[in-house]
């Protein structure tokens, strides 16, 4: 029989990463001991990297609507972010807007620095692999939903 509260602990243990600080050290009578760990879950890391996607590069998200209808291109919105963690590594997946015209190559490979390097520097996770989706494009001082002027 599972002790109470198991079910969450597994499910935590499988959603979170243990970042252990070395040299952080307690020197107590009988030597040095190790103060304990940092354990960050998946969310954290997410958050993290959409919010160093909005506030540090071009790239937007999307904003609006219930359950993924009527959402709407939004510069102002964190992109959406998922993250997978195996040990100390990370892999993330990246859904983002940007404006056009913009060099979409030059640009991705940017974002996909400045979130590797951020992450890094916030967390201490080393960021191997960041997919970036580019769901929509809107043009540069434009507004999605506005209307268009006709010349």
């Amino acid at each position: 029989m599972n002790a109470p509260g198991a079910p969450a602990q597994a499910r935590n243990a499988q959603a979170s990463h243990a970042t252990p600080f070395p040299g952080v050290t307690d020197a107590g009578e009988g030597g040095t001991t190790t103060r304990g760990q940092t354990v960050l879950e998946d969310k954290v890391i997410e958050k993290i990297a959409s919010q160093v996607a909005r506030d540090e590069t071009l790239a937007g998200g999307s904003s609006g609507g219930f359950l993924g209808i009527g959402t709407h291109a939004d510069r102002h919105a964190r992109p959406k972010v998922s993250v997978e963690l195996t040990g100390n590594i990370a892999t993330l997946s990246v859904e983002v807007g940007m404006p056009y015209p913009i060099p979409l190559r030059q640009a991705t490979e940017e974002l996909r620095q400045r979130i590797r390097v951020r992450v890094m520097e916030l967390t201490g996770v080393e960021v191997r692999h960041v997919d970036i989706r580019v769901s929509w494009l809107i043009a540069a001082g434009g507004d999605a939903g506005g209307r268009r002027r006709l010349l």
